[in-house]
């Protein structure tokens, strides 16, 4: 099965591309990446913390039914620019990998779909390649998938 969320990776570069379109409206995507309540329905993590501003910061975090942590992130924000862009930075705590950088560009297609691309630089060509071996890609798949099914509703 072909995955709707399109990851293009140069070689030896240490920058990743994603790219996914929605039958989404714009302001629509936009708020699944803006409203707290929204990003924990699509991503499945708890979201601690997210200031939606420049210099503002997020937290979020998964764990398991005992209770148990099992993944944590932070960042910090760059830019906020409703409906167009947000610049942040992504750090996944307790891993061997370094912050990366984010840029997230929405963009309306039309009246009633929209594309959201996404260009990630790592620290390094081999945290890259590291990160690309991991199920990276079914797993930002699923949960632009699960975006897709959470906000079809709200249309």
């Amino acid at each position: 099965m072909e995955l709707k969320t399109k990851i293009h990776a140069e070689d030896g570069k240490q920058e990743i591309t994603i790219t996914r379109e929605f039958d989404l409206p714009l302001a629509l995507l936009f708020k699944a990446y803006e409203e707290p309540e929204l990003v924990e329905q699509w991503m499945g993590n708890k979201v601690i913390k997210l200031e939606n501003k420049a210099h503002g910061s997020y937290q979020f975090e998964k764990r398991d039914p005992q209770g148990n942590l099992l993944f944590s992130a932070n960042g910090v924000i760059h830019e906020f620019s409703p409906n167009q862009q947000i610049i942040r930075t992504f750090e996944m705590e307790n891993t061997p990998f370094p912050v990366q950088l984010e840029f997230l560009t929405f963009e309306a297609l039309n009246e009633n779909t929209s594309k959201l691309t996404m260009h990630v630089i790592y620290k390094s060509v081999a945290h890259r390649d590291q990160m690309l071996q991991l199920p990276f890609a079914q797993g930002i798949n699923m949960a632009h998938n699960l975006l897709q099914k959470v906000l079809n509703p709200f249309k």
